[in-house]
């Protein structure tokens, strides 16, 4: 493991640790080494690769799109295990090129170490509950691999799958899962006698395997429709309207399993455009009152007011440690967030930027507050860097009561507005999931 990719896996897992404070592992493997080839869907960008090399427990060297590769970052980015990989749009000798990262690869593997390769190639520009074509490459490469070292040792490949409930919005969730691993030497026989079709078949088992591991919407215009669902459902992936007794991994099996009854099911029906149509006005009208569903639900359960008197307690009791978080991160939070969104125009970049870009300004502005604990409060180091390391926490303070303050308004906008028509408009599309969409 590389010094730089080490430091990372720890430094960026904990500031991930705030951005995504409920996370689980399917299926995860036990080994940090192996002759794996983990090829792994795109949902989310840079997020992707900085999530796994912080928290799951192989240790990987990632293949990279090569125009991230410049003279200024290329002893960066090998140190944090990744090589580049060369696309036909690139405007390079790709088969050239390519030559020599199949090599380095193989040498990888040779040696005990594992590949991961985002199967798809690109990630939406909006976050969206689907698997797109898996390429070939990563079945290419394992094979070549095989023959460069003539078939002696075993490798591997694995679908993987990364699963967000929203992977832009802080204090969401995120769950890995991991099929069970193929061994390439199996297909010696096929491989020799039709390597083509071959990796085609094999390409297409590693992709079925990928879907299984996530939410796969096959039509993407159904994601909406998938979304609203679950909001009002209150069993799946949503980042904010969400049952708290169900476990995330009972929250990301419902979203998987109602996916796939949507793709089941004949949309071309009167009944389902009905049902959209129905779906879409109601989450139309809440979006133009400025409401959400899960505020909704709280009325109709009678949980309101319950729920507005824990966030008067919750604004009451972080008032302090918001005060305290604010010295320590307004300024290089609204450094953070200037910067993703005016410098990357795709959203699904933001979340990754910030993350990273807040870790080093925070980590950097902080530093001074180690001596000025030392000198004025206590004349201990090991108490001021103690401090230091926890300052996140005020921050994380700060976030959750301005977030309240947000709660709320909009708690009592709704104890205030006749919300009755919206209430049955409710009731009714939750019967009519119930009667078509139970899984």
């Amino acid at each position: 493991m590389r010094i730089l990719y080490f430091l990372l896996k720890y430094t960026v897992g904990y500031a991930l640790f705030f951005f995504y404070p409920r996370r689980a592992f399917i299926n995860e493997p036990r080994s940090r080494f192996g002759r794996t080839i983990y090829v792994s869907n795109h949902a989310a960008s840079f997020m992707d690769p900085i999530s796994i090399g912080a928290w799951t427990r192989p240790i990987v060297f990632f293949m990279t799109r090569s125009d991230v590769f410049t003279p200024l970052t290329k002893p960066i980015l090998w140190a944090c295990h990744m090589l580049p990989i060369y696309r036909q749009h690139d405007g390079v000798d790709t088969k050239g090129k390519n030559q020599e990262v199949f090599r380095k690869s193989s040498q990888i593997l040779k040696n005990g170490r594992s590949l991961l390769i985002f199967g798809e190639g690109f990630t939406d520009d909006t976050f969206i509950r689907r698997l797109k074509p898996v390429k070939k490459g990563a079945v290419r490469m394992g094979f070549i691999a095989l023959e460069s070292i003539n078939w002696s040792k075993k490798i591997h490949i694995a679908g993987m799958g990364i699963n967000y409930s929203d992977p832009n919005k802080m204090r969401s969730d995120y769950l890995i899962s991991y099929s069970d691993p193929i061994c390439l030497n199996d297909f010696k026989k096929d491989y020799e006698e039709n390597p083509t079709k071959t990796i085609t078949e094999l390409t297409r088992r590693v992709e079925k395997l990928m879907q299984d591991q996530i939410t796969h919407i096959e039509d993407s215009k159904l994601t909406i429709c998938h979304e609203q669902i679950m909001i009002l459902t209150r069993k799946g992936m949503n980042s904010v309207a969400f049952d708290s007794k169900y476990k995330l991994k009972e929250r990301w099996e419902y979203s998987r399993k109602l996916a796939k009854k949507i793709n089941e099911f004949d949309t071309e029906t009167d009944f389902f455009e009905g049902f959209k149509n129905n779906l879409n006005s109601y989450f139309d009208l809440l979006k133009r009152k400025g409401l959400h569903d899960d505020l909704l639900h709280a009325s109709q359960s009678g949980e309101l007011s319950s729920r507005v008197k824990r966030t008067k307690w919750k604004i009451i009791l972080l008032t302090l440690p918001m005060l305290i978080g604010l010295i320590h991160f307004y300024i290089p939070y609204h450094l953070a967030k200037t910067f993703a969104e005016k410098k990357f125009k795709r959203k699904v970049f933001w979340g990754s930027i910030k993350v990273v870009a807040g870790m080093i300004l925070m980590g950097i502005y902080n530093i001074p507050f180690i001596f000025l604990i030392y000198h004025f409060l206590f004349p201990i180091w090991i108490i001021a860097i103690a401090y230091y390391w926890l300052t996140p926490f005020f921050g994380l303070a700060a976030y959750l009561w301005f977030s309240a303050v947000k709660d709320l308004k909009k708690q009592k906008q709704v104890a205030q507005t006749d919300i009755s028509n919206l209430l049955e408009e409710r009731k009714h599309l939750l019967e009519m999931i119930h009667s078509h969409f139970t899984v």
